[in-house]
């Protein structure tokens, strides 16, 4: 009990300690806590400090979706995911835009962006199904994507650079946003 009650009072301590300590640049401000599921694209080396606020809201809402599980046809968390299921909702939650029903046919819109120039919130496709443009995800930044990869897979974060997506790539797409909505 004893031990309880002192590391009790020391996490109270602890915590005023940092209370006191957190710098207040500007009281008229209200400071906000980073969003939680884009803090942990950290762990990716993915930096999402000086992203839009829009592909912050993009981002967090597919980042959110980590772990729901494939499922071919899928559209919603509930239901589950396949990969231009999961880009649609993301896109239709975040950015109230429609996109369409396939990997193919969500390639057809937007702007043609080389690898080279891909920024968070692009579309990369890839050629999974011995078909070109069958397989679509949402670019995150340091060669990171999000997805819906397969059937007994999750949502989840995959590295661009292994060899299997490296070998599949197909292109990339971006879709302008409204910064309004």
């Amino acid at each position: 009990m004893r031990l309880y009650a002192y590391c009790l009072c020391l996490g109270m301590l602890f915590a005023a300690a940092g209370c006191a300590l957190t710098p207040q640049n500007d009281a008229s401000k209200p400071q906000v806590a980073p969003e939680p599921h884009l803090v942990q694209l950290h762990a990716y080396g993915i930096d999402h400090t000086s992203w839009p606020e829009h592909t912050k809201v993009l981002l967090s809402s597919a980042v959110k979706l980590t772990g729901v599980p494939y499922q071919f046809g899928g559209r919603t968390p509930e239901t589950g995911f396949d990969c231009s299921g999961f880009v649609r909702y993301v896109y239709a939650q975040a950015a109230n835009l429609n996109l369409p029903h396939n990997a193919r046919a969500i390639s057809e819109i937007g702007n043609s962006v080389p690898k080279q120039a891909l920024e968070p919130g692009d579309l990369v496709f890839f050629n999974t199904l011995k078909s070109a443009f069958s397989h679509v995800g949402i670019y995150l930044g340091n060669n990171r994507f999000i997805h819906a990869p397969s059937s007994g897979g999750n949502v989840r974060v995959e590295d661009m650079q292994q060899a299997y997506w490296k070998n599949r790539f197909n292109g990339a797409q971006r879709i302008y946003i409204n910064a309004k909505n």
